[in-house]
């Protein structure tokens, strides 16, 4: 036996102006022309205006009208206003189901078109990390907060300078378009001085300078930099941001800090210290997981946060993004209702030089 999938509200809003009709049509002739059903003939195009084009609409106002001259003759309305006023409701209400079929389409090709737009932007500003650099494999997941949104103020990327495998995960304070603008600054900027600087740290305030000088008032970026490079050890510069999960290849979970607390990108005050690199080992078989609050403040119905600790084992899959993916999903699963805040998470897996670059990544 196979399983019935009920019917879409679109299809259900599809049936009902015939339904309608037919139902009007029918208590029309049971209750006879005493009652006044004969108005209501003009459900049907109007039920036809929320969903289909404008000529599907004319097409049941042009039923509608005949169906209400049929019943009017059969009822004897025609002998009085009645009939004609029945005539005139329909004619009107078709005319409007086809003005406001016809505004519909425009903004569903108007949205269509910025839908376009806005999926070019997202292959500008966060292009497609690489699956393999150098000894690492990537993998990126990217939740947005806006409805049907697929960019917002979270940001990654990951770059192979000259000076190592260079990371960038951050999170702009705010969202909108003002959150994707300063997430497009501060990628340039990272994408632009990964390769110039030939340390993480100058790297760093090289990101801050520009950020300082574009972002006003109290506006910031809380942000984590880091730098793989062949001495199997993660070198990381944490500006406010949460702290990276490693996973070891024995499943033992850390999620190192930074020595001391520093400023998030944008609040560094002339002559206060930046942050300080600290560094972490990072061996063939170990997984880095950077991510922004999005995940880590996910809450249950319980108001419980995401535990992404307690998730490293998802994390097994030996396909880096379907690996990521099921984080992903338990994620989802995890929160109650749509996700109130952008979630990135960017997977970094050293597999090694020795182990190749066969090694699929889904």
């Amino acid at each position: 036996m196979t399983d019935q999938k009920p019917p879409s509200s679109r299809t259900v809003l599809s049936s009902m102006p015939v339904v309608v009709m037919a139902i009007v049509a029918v208590a029309d002739v049971v209750a006879g022309p005493g009652v006044g059903f004969l108005p209501l003939v003009s459900l049907g195009p109007a039920f036809s205006g929320l969903v289909g084009g404008w000529r599907r609409t004319a097409v049941f106002g042009l039923v509608a009208l005949v169906l209400c001259v049929g019943l009017g003759l059969y009822d004897g309305l025609f002998e009085e206003r009645r009939g004609f006023t029945a005539m005139a409701a329909v004619a009107g209400v078709t005319a409007i189901g086809v003005a406001a079929a016809v505004m519909r389409s425009r903004r569903e090709a108007e949205l269509a078109s910025v839908r376009s737009i806005a999926e070019v932007a997202q292959r500008v500003l966060l292009r497609p990390v690489p699956l393999t650099a150098g000894p690492l494999q990537a993998a990126v997941s990217y939740t947005s907060a806006v409805a049907e949104a697929r960019i917002g103020g979270d940001l990654y990327e990951v770059v192979a300078s000259p000076h190592g495998i260079r990371v960038i995960v951050g999170d702009v304070q705010g969202k909108g378009l003002a959150a994707v603008e300063t997430a497009a600054l501060v990628l340039g900027a990272f994408r632009e001085a990964a390769h110039d600087e030939p340390d993480l740290v100058g790297l760093g305030e090289r990101l801050e300078r520009s950020v300082a000088r574009e972002l006003e008032g109290e506006k910031f970026v809380t942000a984590i930099l880091a730098e793989i490079g062949t001495r199997q050890e993660a070198v990381f510069l944490n500006y406010g941001h949460p702290a990276p999960m490693v996973v070891r290849r024995d499943g033992a979970v850390d999620f190192p800090r930074p020595p001391a607390h520093a400023l998030p990108l944008g609040l560094g005050v002339h002559g206060t210290e930046g942050p300080k690199p600290y560094r972490v080992d990072f061996a063939p078989g170990d997984q880095l997981l950077l991510y922004t609050d999005g995940v880590t403040e996910a809450r249950d119905d319980e108001g419980r946060f995401y535990p992404v600790g307690e998730r490293a084992h998802l994390l097994k899959d030996p396909h880096a993004h379907r690996a990521l993916e099921a984080l992903r999903a338990d994620l989802a699963q995890h929160s109650d209702g749509p996700p109130h805040d952008d979630a990135a998470m960017l997977l970094l897996r050293y597999h090694g030089h020795e182990e190749g670059k066969s090694v699929p990544t889904g």
